[in-house]
């Protein structure tokens, strides 16, 4: 069932997404994502932050995940578990965050670059980023979800790169995950109808090679099964009637 949002659930989860917006813009400032830096100190950093904001991880102990972020290296897509691992030249670094207060979850995503790479890995992360700003030209009422994920997927594709099949965007609100499912692929004119007081966590993750993944031996990291390099930008997205608002930026 989707459930749809009132305004002041909406300004709600806003509270919850500038802990978000804020969050990465020092993680800007003070260049965290850098040559020597741990996963795991990253995040450290990322949940005294969110704790220092009253607000709580939402990641942390959700169904067993063991720390405050997913930061994913590389190959990985999604669900990195921070450890000991020391960034390096030119590490494709993704940090997925997700923030609880006043009741309610924001989500958000970025793709770092550790200092400099290939004229062809940073295109390929900025259209990571740009076909998410592609799907939210379709979060308006009587667009249904179909429409945003084709408009994903064809942006992607033709930028020569693949979108990952296997997991998916996702309502928000009280629960980091609600109804509707929003997949990075597929065909217009498809899915629930978008309506007004929905609340989106919009996702594309993209793959150099090969759209498959496959779930490490820890139940969480997922990798691309070629070895390429993947990219993961999110953001949350409420619709209302003065058009998508994202809440993340």
């Amino acid at each position: 069932m989707i459930i749809l949002k009132n305004r002041d659930e909406i300004d709600k989860m806003k509270k919850a997404g500038e802990v978000i917006k804020r969050l990465f813009e020092e993680i800007d400032k003070m260049d965290i994502i850098k040559i020597g830096t741990t996963t795991k100190s990253i995040d450290i950093f990322i949940g005294n932050y969110i704790k220092n904001s009253s607000a709580v991880p939402s990641f942390l102990n959700y169904r067993g995940f063991p720390a405050n972020s997913c930061i994913s290296i590389n190959d990985t897509v999604v669900h990195g578990i921070p450890d000991d691992y020391t960034l390096a030249e030119s590490d494709i670094v993704s940090v997925d965050v997700g923030v609880y207060k006043n009741g309610y979850h924001a989500d958000a995503a970025r793709t770092y670059i550790v200092n400099e790479a290939k004229s062809e890995i940073v295109r390929f992360v900025e259209t990571a980023t740009e076909s998410f700003f592609e799907g939210v030209k379709m979060c308006v009422p009587d667009k249904r979800i179909g429409d945003i994920s084709n408009n994903v997927q064809k942006y992607v594709e033709s930028h020569g790169f693949n979108v990952i099949r296997d997991f998916y965007g996702h309502g928000i609100g009280r629960d980091l995950h609600e109804d509707p499912i929003i997949p990075n692929y597929g065909k217009p004119n498809r899915g629930a109808r978008i309506k007004y007081g929905m609340t989106l966590a919009i996702e594309p993750m993209i793959s150099m090679g090969s759209p498959n993944v496959k779930v490490m031996e820890d139940g969480w990291t997922a990798k691309t099964i070629d070895g390429s390099l993947a990219a993961h930008y999110e953001n949350t997205v409420a619709i209302t009637a003065n058009g998508p608002i994202i809440l993340t930026l």
